[in-house]
Protein backbone atom coordinates (compact mmCIF):
# COMPACT_ATOMS: atom_id res chain seq x y z
CA UNK A 1 0.00 0.00 0.00
CA UNK A 2 1.09 3.59 -0.50
CA UNK A 3 1.16 6.84 1.89
CA UNK A 4 -1.75 8.40 0.64
CA UNK A 5 -5.57 8.62 2.12
CA UNK A 6 -7.00 6.44 -0.75
CA UNK A 7 -3.74 4.32 -0.70
CA UNK A 8 -4.24 2.88 3.44
CA UNK A 9 -7.27 3.93 5.03
CA UNK A 10 -9.85 3.99 2.68
CA UNK A 11 -8.65 0.77 1.13
CA UNK A 12 -9.11 -0.73 4.73
CA UNK A 13 -12.15 0.50 5.04
CA UNK A 14 -13.23 -1.48 2.04
CA UNK A 15 -11.53 -4.45 1.96
CA UNK A 16 -12.95 -5.15 5.29
CA UNK A 17 -16.53 -3.20 4.93
CA UNK A 18 -15.49 -1.10 7.45
CA UNK A 19 -19.56 0.71 6.45
CA UNK A 20 -20.25 3.13 9.34
CA UNK A 21 -17.30 5.94 10.31
CA UNK A 22 -18.44 7.30 13.35
CA UNK A 23 -16.80 11.16 14.97
CA UNK A 24 -18.07 12.19 18.40
CA UNK A 25 -17.54 16.07 19.06
CA UNK A 26 -18.18 16.37 22.89
CA UNK A 27 -17.42 19.62 24.49
CA UNK A 28 -14.67 19.05 27.63
CA UNK A 29 -13.64 21.93 30.42
CA UNK A 30 -10.75 24.59 29.24
CA UNK A 31 -11.31 23.28 25.10
CA UNK A 32 -12.01 26.66 24.00
CA UNK A 33 -14.77 24.87 22.39
CA UNK A 34 -18.06 27.13 21.07
CA UNK A 35 -20.17 26.10 23.78
CA UNK A 36 -19.71 23.79 26.97
CA UNK A 37 -23.14 21.86 25.81
CA UNK A 38 -22.15 20.13 22.99
CA UNK A 39 -22.14 16.44 22.43
CA UNK A 40 -23.08 15.04 19.55
CA UNK A 41 -22.25 12.06 16.94
CA UNK A 42 -21.53 12.02 12.94
CA UNK A 43 -22.49 8.87 11.33
CA UNK A 44 -20.90 8.82 8.24
CA UNK A 45 -21.96 6.16 5.11
CA UNK A 46 -17.82 4.92 4.29
CA UNK A 47 -18.07 2.67 1.45
CA UNK A 48 -19.55 4.34 -1.37
CA UNK A 49 -19.99 8.03 -2.67
CA UNK A 50 -17.00 9.95 -4.25
CA UNK A 51 -14.31 8.49 -2.30
CA UNK A 52 -14.46 5.39 -3.92
CA UNK A 53 -11.82 6.39 -6.54
CA UNK A 54 -14.30 6.17 -9.31
CA UNK A 55 -13.31 8.92 -11.83
CA UNK A 56 -11.46 9.20 -15.24
CA UNK A 57 -10.90 11.56 -18.05
CA UNK A 58 -12.07 11.58 -21.21
CA UNK A 59 -11.86 14.85 -23.70
CA UNK A 60 -9.70 17.23 -21.35
CA UNK A 61 -12.60 16.72 -18.95
CA UNK A 62 -12.45 14.96 -15.56
CA UNK A 63 -15.30 12.51 -14.62
CA UNK A 64 -16.37 11.34 -11.74
CA UNK A 65 -19.09 8.78 -10.89
CA UNK A 66 -20.87 8.87 -7.52
CA UNK A 67 -22.77 6.09 -6.39
CA UNK A 68 -25.13 5.78 -3.57
CA UNK A 69 -27.25 2.81 -3.17
CA UNK A 70 -30.23 1.45 -0.89
CA UNK A 71 -28.80 -1.16 1.03
CA UNK A 72 -25.92 1.07 1.81
CA UNK A 73 -28.08 4.28 2.87
CA UNK A 74 -30.36 1.55 5.02
CA UNK A 75 -27.62 0.48 6.89
CA UNK A 76 -26.31 3.42 7.75
CA UNK A 77 -29.50 4.75 8.97
CA UNK A 78 -30.08 1.63 10.86
CA UNK A 79 -26.54 2.64 12.87
CA UNK A 80 -27.52 6.00 13.47
CA UNK A 81 -30.38 5.46 14.68
CA UNK A 82 -28.88 2.28 17.23
CA UNK A 83 -26.37 4.89 18.43
CA UNK A 84 -28.90 7.42 19.26
CA UNK A 85 -30.68 5.17 21.51
CA UNK A 86 -27.89 4.19 23.28
CA UNK A 87 -26.66 7.43 23.88
CA UNK A 88 -29.97 8.01 25.46
CA UNK A 89 -29.18 11.80 24.87
CA UNK A 90 -31.53 13.71 22.65
CA UNK A 91 -32.95 10.37 21.30
CA UNK A 92 -32.49 12.64 17.27
CA UNK A 93 -31.15 11.87 13.97
CA UNK A 94 -30.72 14.33 11.92
CA UNK A 95 -30.23 13.02 8.31
CA UNK A 96 -27.98 15.26 5.93
CA UNK A 97 -28.09 15.22 2.14
CA UNK A 98 -28.44 18.17 -0.49
CA UNK A 99 -31.07 16.29 -2.38
CA UNK A 100 -32.58 19.69 -3.91
CA UNK A 101 -30.05 19.97 -6.15
CA UNK A 102 -28.56 15.55 -6.25
CA UNK A 103 -32.08 14.72 -7.00
CA UNK A 104 -31.84 11.14 -7.79
CA UNK A 105 -28.64 10.06 -5.79
CA UNK A 106 -29.70 12.53 -2.44
CA UNK A 107 -33.14 11.75 -2.78
CA UNK A 108 -32.44 8.04 -2.59
CA UNK A 109 -29.80 8.66 0.50
CA UNK A 110 -32.72 10.40 2.36
CA UNK A 111 -35.71 8.45 1.32
CA UNK A 112 -33.65 5.25 2.45
CA UNK A 113 -32.78 7.19 5.83
CA UNK A 114 -36.56 8.19 6.39
CA UNK A 115 -37.78 4.43 6.01
CA UNK A 116 -35.65 2.51 8.55
CA UNK A 117 -36.22 5.86 11.19
CA UNK A 118 -40.37 4.53 10.88
CA UNK A 119 -38.58 1.49 12.52
CA UNK A 120 -37.53 3.97 15.40
CA UNK A 121 -40.77 5.27 16.61
CA UNK A 122 -38.66 6.65 19.86
CA UNK A 123 -35.91 8.67 17.91
CA UNK A 124 -37.04 11.96 16.44
CA UNK A 125 -36.09 11.88 12.59
CA UNK A 126 -35.37 14.88 11.04
CA UNK A 127 -34.17 16.13 7.68
CA UNK A 128 -31.51 19.16 6.84
CA UNK A 129 -29.31 20.23 3.46
CA UNK A 130 -25.69 19.84 4.55
CA UNK A 131 -25.41 23.87 4.14
CA UNK A 132 -27.79 24.50 6.67
CA UNK A 133 -25.89 21.81 8.48
CA UNK A 134 -22.90 23.68 8.19
CA UNK A 135 -23.93 26.76 9.29
CA UNK A 136 -26.14 25.42 12.42
CA UNK A 137 -23.28 22.99 13.34
CA UNK A 138 -21.84 26.73 14.48
CA UNK A 139 -24.85 28.71 15.00
CA UNK A 140 -26.43 25.96 17.70
CA UNK A 141 -24.36 22.81 17.66
CA UNK A 142 -26.09 21.86 21.14
CA UNK A 143 -29.16 20.98 19.05
CA UNK A 144 -27.54 17.89 17.36
CA UNK A 145 -27.59 14.65 18.98
CA UNK A 146 -26.60 12.48 15.99
CA UNK A 147 -26.23 13.34 12.36
CA UNK A 148 -26.15 10.49 9.64
CA UNK A 149 -24.83 11.75 5.77
CA UNK A 150 -22.96 10.33 3.35
CA UNK A 151 -19.37 10.12 2.76
CA UNK A 152 -17.97 13.27 1.36
CA UNK A 153 -20.54 15.25 3.69
CA UNK A 154 -19.80 13.74 6.48
CA UNK A 155 -15.71 14.12 5.92
CA UNK A 156 -16.36 18.04 5.86
CA UNK A 157 -18.89 18.22 8.96
CA UNK A 158 -16.99 16.20 10.81
CA UNK A 159 -14.34 18.12 10.66
CA UNK A 160 -16.03 21.42 11.28
CA UNK A 161 -17.63 19.64 14.28
CA UNK A 162 -14.19 18.97 15.68
CA UNK A 163 -13.11 22.84 15.73
CA UNK A 164 -16.10 23.53 17.26
CA UNK A 165 -15.52 21.56 20.13
CA UNK A 166 -11.51 22.60 20.10
CA UNK A 167 -9.88 21.03 16.68
CA UNK A 168 -8.42 18.43 15.29
CA UNK A 169 -6.77 17.32 18.07
CA UNK A 170 -9.34 16.31 20.08
CA UNK A 171 -11.47 14.51 17.30
CA UNK A 172 -11.44 10.69 17.53
CA UNK A 173 -12.81 8.34 15.21
CA UNK A 174 -13.99 4.66 14.70
CA UNK A 175 -14.54 2.52 11.25
CA UNK A 176 -17.30 0.12 12.05
CA UNK A 177 -18.62 -3.15 10.09
CA UNK A 178 -20.54 -6.22 11.20
CA UNK A 179 -17.38 -8.19 11.94
CA UNK A 180 -14.25 -5.80 12.24
CA UNK A 181 -13.63 -2.37 13.08
CA UNK A 182 -10.59 0.02 12.87
CA UNK A 183 -9.66 3.18 15.13
CA UNK A 184 -7.82 6.53 14.03
CA UNK A 185 -7.53 10.13 15.24
CA UNK A 186 -9.58 12.03 13.02
CA UNK A 187 -6.52 14.18 11.80
CA UNK A 188 -4.11 11.24 10.56
CA UNK A 189 -0.68 10.79 10.57
CA UNK A 190 0.40 14.74 10.56
CA UNK A 191 4.03 14.16 9.11
CA UNK A 192 4.51 18.05 8.88
CA UNK A 193 4.76 17.84 12.91
CA UNK A 194 6.34 14.55 13.60
CA UNK A 195 9.60 14.74 16.71
CA UNK A 196 8.21 18.24 17.57
CA UNK A 197 6.27 17.54 20.76
CA UNK A 198 3.21 19.62 20.04
CA UNK A 199 0.65 17.10 18.69
CA UNK A 200 -2.48 17.05 20.71
CA UNK A 201 -2.76 13.24 21.70
CA UNK A 202 -6.38 13.25 22.96
CA UNK A 203 -7.50 12.26 19.81
CA UNK A 204 -6.05 8.98 20.02
CA UNK A 205 -6.57 8.68 23.51
CA UNK A 206 -10.53 9.11 23.32
CA UNK A 207 -10.25 6.92 19.84
CA UNK A 208 -8.43 3.95 22.00
CA UNK A 209 -11.69 4.99 24.64
CA UNK A 210 -13.97 3.86 21.44
CA UNK A 211 -11.59 0.74 21.30
CA UNK A 212 -12.63 -0.53 24.44
CA UNK A 213 -16.54 0.36 23.79
CA UNK A 214 -16.81 -1.26 20.76
CA UNK A 215 -15.08 -4.07 22.02
CA UNK A 216 -17.19 -4.94 25.29
CA UNK A 217 -20.07 -4.26 22.99
CA UNK A 218 -18.87 -6.75 20.84
CA UNK A 219 -18.05 -9.56 23.51
CA UNK A 220 -20.17 -8.31 26.25
CA UNK A 221 -16.98 -7.29 28.37
CA UNK A 222 -18.11 -5.08 31.29
CA UNK A 223 -14.16 -4.58 32.05
CA UNK A 224 -14.13 -3.01 28.72
CA UNK A 225 -16.63 -0.44 29.44
CA UNK A 226 -14.96 0.42 32.76
CA UNK A 227 -11.56 1.36 31.44
CA UNK A 228 -13.33 3.17 28.57
CA UNK A 229 -15.27 5.34 31.59
CA UNK A 230 -11.91 5.28 33.54
CA UNK A 231 -10.34 7.42 30.20
CA UNK A 232 -13.17 9.82 29.40
CA UNK A 233 -13.14 10.49 32.97
CA UNK A 234 -9.30 11.18 33.34
CA UNK A 235 -9.47 13.09 30.29
CA UNK A 236 -12.41 15.27 31.50
CA UNK A 237 -10.55 16.00 34.66
CA UNK A 238 -7.02 16.79 33.54
CA UNK A 239 -8.10 19.09 30.98
CA UNK A 240 -10.75 20.56 33.76
CA UNK A 241 -7.30 21.25 35.71
CA UNK A 242 -6.03 23.07 33.38
CA UNK A 243 -3.64 20.55 31.82
CA UNK A 244 -3.59 20.77 28.08
CA UNK A 245 -1.46 21.22 24.92
CA UNK A 246 -0.70 24.18 23.26
CA UNK A 247 -3.48 24.17 20.47
CA UNK A 248 -5.75 23.94 22.99
CA UNK A 249 -4.40 27.20 24.73
CA UNK A 250 -2.20 24.85 27.33
CA UNK A 251 1.60 24.85 27.26
CA UNK A 252 2.40 20.95 28.16
CA UNK A 253 4.35 19.39 25.03
CA UNK A 254 2.84 15.97 23.71
CA UNK A 255 4.44 13.58 26.55
CA UNK A 256 3.86 16.41 29.14
CA UNK A 257 0.17 15.63 28.60
CA UNK A 258 0.43 12.20 27.75
CA UNK A 259 2.22 11.37 31.06
CA UNK A 260 -0.48 13.60 32.71
CA UNK A 261 -3.08 11.09 31.60
CA UNK A 262 -1.28 7.64 32.04
CA UNK A 263 -0.22 8.56 36.13
CA UNK A 264 -3.92 9.71 36.93
CA UNK A 265 -4.63 5.95 35.14
CA UNK A 266 -2.73 3.89 36.87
Amino acid sequence: MGESAADVIVFLRRALDLYANIRPAKSYPNMNALRDDIDLVIVRENTEDLYMGNEFEIDNSAVAIRIISEKASKRIAKYACQISIQRGIQKKVTCVHKSNVLKISDSLFARSCAAVAKDYPDVTFEQMYVDACAMNLIRQPESFDVIVTTNLFGDILSDESAQVVGGLGVAPAANIGDNFALFEPVHGAAFDIAGKQIANPLSFILSIKMMLEWLGTKHDDKKCFKVAQKIESTVYDVVKSGIRTKDIGGNKTTSEFTNEIVTRLA
